[in-house]
């Protein structure tokens, strides 16, 4: 059996990601609750993916329910669409919108299909997380594994390469130049 695995990129920041790996026979309603778990968001709001091409211009509809909203074709509905039916090229891609009012857009990329099918996952299963997820309502703390993630990303811990000594006190004898030379080589 095929496996696809998709890497779900957030829109605003395409360094946010995860990849999701997906047997072709499961639907486009698999691959929906996927996201959702991978990006921690709940399950309370519309949905729809859209075949895509390379500029992720939207094509046709693939939705979660028929929504009250003019469609130019009628929509695929995700619980009847297999994956596999709507691959048509190796790096076949798809815009998925998430919540209509806050309008949570992600890019979805095929990267890989394979017949090995690991017997210890799941599928569907969120197989690389790469970034920190955007808060689906508001903010939220960073502890942990992501303030590591966030100091390692933005180098924040203390006494990196990078921090000077700007609006320090150099005395009023230095020069402009010449202090900026002697605070870098006391570093």
């Amino acid at each position: 059996m095929a496996i696809l695995k998709f890497r779900i990129y957030f829109e605003e920041d395409d360094s946010v990601y995860r990849d999701i790996a997906i047997r072709h026979k499961q639907s486009f309603q698999d691959l929906h609750q996927a996201i959702l778990k991978a990006y921690e968001f709940d399950n309370k709001h519309a949905a729809t993916f859209y075949r895509s091409n390379d500029s992720w211009a939207r094509g046709r509809e693939i939705t979660l329910e028929k929504y009250n909203k003019q469609y130019r074709a009628d929509p695929l509905m995700m619980s009847d669409t297999t994956m596999g039916s709507e691959i048509n090229d190796p790096n076949q891609k798809f815009v998925y919108v998430y919540d209509f009012v806050r309008n949570w857009v992600f890019h979805v990329e095929l990267i890989n299909v394979t017949r090995e099918e690991n017997p210890k996952i799941e599928y569907p299963a969120t197989v690389r997380v790469e970034g920190i997820a955007p808060s689906q309502y508001g903010t939220k703390g960073l502890v942990g594994d992501k303030l590591a993630e966030m100091e390692e990303k933005y180098d924040l811990q203390s006494g990196a390469e990078g921090f000077g000594t700007e609006g320090e006190d150099l005395g009023d004898d230095a020069e402009e130049f010449g202090a900026a030379e002697s605070t870098e080589e006391e570093i």
